[in-house]
């Protein structure tokens, strides 16, 4: 397969970046909805084998790859199956936006202490979905340092995620935390850390010239803006959207749109080709 090609110039820059210098580039994965397919139940999210394998090809041939994830950054390894995976031994994911790291170098996760709003919010959701009568529509995820709320499963999933929207924001505000929302999932975490810092604080721990960063969903936008604002800092960009019908915010926003996880796949697997992986 050909390596889909950037549609403005600042992608094409980025893409030209990636395999002029491939030493220098970062190549930093969302995990849901662009590694691994959405499902009903986000427990049984697994990412796509030929993206990890394709990864796998790929990734020697980079300075740097990282997945950058709202999951707990083991959970998303676990779910991804990158551990002990040959040619994935420098991977580093980011999870819970950027406030826990796993390193596949020590197959370690460290993180920061779970803030105490974190789980007073898990203590009030069962009341607050009851007063709603939602509790039978909504699935709440526990993910340690943050608390989704899912309404994939609800009669009227749209509905109901319009319906939380407002008494969420009041719950996660009362107890010191932000509200962010994805496809049909509402996510109560705590503030100060988005994929765009994450990104940006590990482009500069890894003196990225080029970065290429794909995501599927709007806590993905913050990472694109922030692909932008490193093109400015003389780093080249490349933001890569995988397609969906639920959003559209990235589509519009990327320098290259593929179909879903299988379009990752073949995109990754495009570039390894190209640097002889």
């Amino acid at each position: 397969m050909d390596i889909p090609q950037p549609t403005t110039p600042s992608g094409k820059a980025g893409l030209s970046a990636l395999l002029g210098e491939p030493g220098r580039a970062l190549v930093a994965l969302d995990f849901d909805g662009t590694l691994a397919p959405i499902v009903d139940d986000p427990e049984q999210a697994r990412a796509e084998p030929a993206a990890v394998e394709a990864l796998a090809r790929l990734a020697p041939h980079l300075g740097a790859v990282a997945i950058v994830t709202g999951r707990p950054a083991a959970v998303a390894v676990e779910y991804g199956g990158f551990s002990g995976v040959p040619g994935l031994e420098r991977l580093v994911v980011l999870g819970q936006y950027g406030l826990e790291r796993w390193d596949a170098a020590t197959g370690r996760v460290s993180a920061p202490e779970v803030p105490a709003g974190v789980e007073a919010v898990r203590r009030a959701l069962p009341g607050v979905l009851a007063e709603l009568g939602l509790r039978e529509d909504a699935w709440v995820e526990d993910k340690g340092r943050a608390v989704g709320v899912h309404t994939r499963r609800a009669p009227d999933p749209q509905g109901a995620f319009d319906a939380l929207r407002e008494p969420l924001g009041a719950l996660a505000a009362e107890h010191g935390l932000v509200v962010e929302p994805g496809r049909y999932v509402l996510e109560l975490r705590p503030p100060g850390m988005d994929k765009g810092r994450a990104l940006t604080t590990f482009v500069a721990e890894v003196d990225a010239g080029s970065v290429l960063f794909a995501g599927d969903d709007l806590g993905d936008l913050a990472a694109f803006d922030a692909v932008e604002r490193l093109r400015g800092e003389d780093v080249a960009g490349l933001t890569v959207c995988s397609a969906s019908a639920e959003v559209d915010e990235l589509a519009e926003r990327a320098d290259v749109v593929v179909p879903g996880p299988p379009g990752v796949a073949a995109l990754l697997a495009a570039l390894a080709d190209a640097l002889g992986g």
